[in-house]
């Protein structure tokens, strides 16, 4: 640590600098600090207006799909989540029992599924959640799985 400011007078406040964070996690063995370990190691980025989801590992693009979000009298919620519960196949208590393949829940009840109707990817369709290819879908699952929910966010943007 460097030392502190010598005193002017009685009653005058002392004044002490600190190292950089980077200088400190040297000194305590932890290395310098990186960008990778900073973030998150898979970044889920849904883009509404373009109806697509990149997803980056370790920074990286790994993949890059069509989805299909919110149709007409509905929405998809934009934000920063993390997913928090994730099932092999869950069924929509909501909307008839309808199922939701390889589901990962990020907010609410809005998640991330396969869906069988391929041909509506690339458009608005769903009652919210943001549906996928079931091939795809199934990746998804398996990397988030992978890596754990807690090192995944989800970011939706319009």
């Amino acid at each position: 640590m460097r030392p502190s400011l010598p005193l002017a007078q009685a009653g005058s406040e002392l004044a002490m600098t600190l190292p950089p964070a980077a200088d400190i996690a040297e000194a305590i063995g932890a290395g310098p600090p990186t960008r990778q370990a900073l973030g998150p190691k898979v970044m889920v980025r849904v883009d509404i207006s373009e109806q697509s989801m990149t997803v980056l590992v370790h920074g990286k693009v790994a993949h890059v799909w069509k989805v299909s979000t919110a149709g007409r009298g509905y929405r998809t919620p934009t934000g920063f989540w993390t997913p928090y519960r994730m099932h092999v196949m869950w069924r929509s208590r909501k909307y008839d029992n309808a199922p939701m393949p390889h589901s990962i829940f990020f907010h609410e009840g809005y998640a991330i599924h396969a869906t069988p109707y391929v041909k509506r990817l690339g458009k608005p369709a769903s009652h919210g959640c943001v549906r996928l290819h079931p091939d795809n879908a199934k990746a998804l699952f398996a990397l988030v799985r992978q890596y754990g929910p807690a090192a995944v966010r989800v970011s939706i943007e319009n």
